[in-house]
């Protein structure tokens, strides 16, 4: 059987674009869609509450085959991986209106999953962008 090789556009980490805004303080990944700095979408990323559970879920990661997908419950909601092929995964943006799909090659979601881990501290510019989540998400309405 031959291997999927899509040929999409992917966030990768040595992009000529910069497309990583940051990853603030309770691990959502700003991410400047296409590199454009007018339209930022934030991801939900991995939250662990233990070195054993970064563990164990790296290692579900890792083990994705293609068409297969990884569930993070969040709190607030939940984010899912999906493993397009080998070098190509997408992550499900569900803040829009309509599911969109993020597609990144695998060292750029590893790195982004390894902020996951209880030592992780994010960058003092990055905790402003906690501070501006925090604030919008007092903007939203109450739910009843």
């Amino acid at each position: 059987m031959n291997q999927l090789f899509p040929l999409a556009p992917r966030y990768r980490l040595d992009d000529e674009n910069p497309w990583l805004k940051g990853i603030d303080p309770s691990r959502h990944y700003w991410v400047q869609v296409n590199g454009d700095q007018q339209l930022t979408a934030i991801l939900p990323g991995l939250m662990v509450s233990s070195a054993t559970e970064f563990k164990q879920m790296i290692l579900a990661w890792r083990s994705l085959q293609p068409g297969q997908q990884m569930t993070i419950e969040r709190a607030a909601g939940s984010c899912i991986i999906y493993c397009i092929s080998e070098n190509c995964y997408a992550i499900e943006d569900q803040n829009e209106p309509v599911k969109v799909w993020h597609l990144f090659d695998q060292e750029t979601v590893e790195s982004l999953l390894m902020t996951s881990h209880p030592d992780w501290k994010c960058s003092t510019k990055d905790v402003e962008l906690g501070r501006e989540l925090l604030a919008r998400s007092l903007q939203l309405p109450a739910k009843a």
